[in-house]
């Protein structure tokens, strides 16, 4: 019996949303192709017709896998987390997965939109700041967040998709040289996370369209 073709996953190497999925294959040791969609380039490659067909938002990640397509990578992970084995990504109990999706929808749509480049190419010569501002903001709340349900990980001891957000949003908070000073619990967590083979191989120093001098 032939093996199933691989999942293709659309991304660009610094997009925290494909990130994201990226860290959702790589915990559940899912093979996968990538096909780089360059943001920048030519004034960006989402913007072209051809993906245009495939996801109309003409944003990454996209993802063809099983016969159909998947945009939004919240919607990716649950998809995998759905369909495939491995490491649960949300939790069993209903309390704690309504914890995880909290911390998802906070980061995925409180924080990252607010600073993502289509916005910021809309924002002009005080890009920094509002990015600045809008991840401090959604930070803040975030801490307080985290102090009631983070153990070992974001949500108690288990690694979920909390926690699959969590870290490329960091990642972005460096990018734009916000202090995590004030924010002990998400430095913690980060710190944690961020040495783990899923999240180094993962990172976006290490993809196929990575810049050469941005590689590690």
């Amino acid at each position: 019996m032939a093996a199933p073709d691989k999942p293709v996953l659309y991304s660009y190497f610094r997009s925290s949303c494909s990130w994201r999925v990226r860290i959702a294959f790589a915990l559940k040791g899912i093979e996968y192709e990538q096909e780089a969609v360059n943001l920048i380039k030519d004034g960006g490659q989402q913007q072209s017709e051809k993906y245009k067909a495939l996801n109309p938002m003409q944003q990454v990640p996209a993802l063809c896998i099983d016969g159909i397509t998947i945009s939004q990578s919240l919607a990716i992970i649950q998809y995998l987390e759905d369909t495939r084995p491995g490491p649960h990504l949300l939790p069993q109990d209903p309390k704690m997965r309504a914890q995880v999706r909290m911390i998802c929808d906070h980061i995925a749509s409180g924080i990252q939109p607010l600073q993502n480049l289509y916005v910021l190419q809309k924002i002009g010569a005080e890009k920094v700041e509002w990015a600045q501002h809008f991840i401090v903001r959604g930070f803040q709340a975030l801490e307080l967040i985290l102090l009631q349900t983070a153990g070992r990980y974001c949500v108690g001891d288990e690694i979920s998709m909390a926690d699959i957000c969590l870290v490329p949003q960091v990642y972005n908070a460096e990018r734009f040289k916000v202090d995590l000073t004030p924010f002990p619990t998400i430095k913690r967590l980060n710190e944690t996370l961020i040495v783990m083979e899923a999240f180094q191989a993962s990172h976006p120093s290490r993809q196929p369209d990575t810049p050469a001098d941005l590689q590690v």
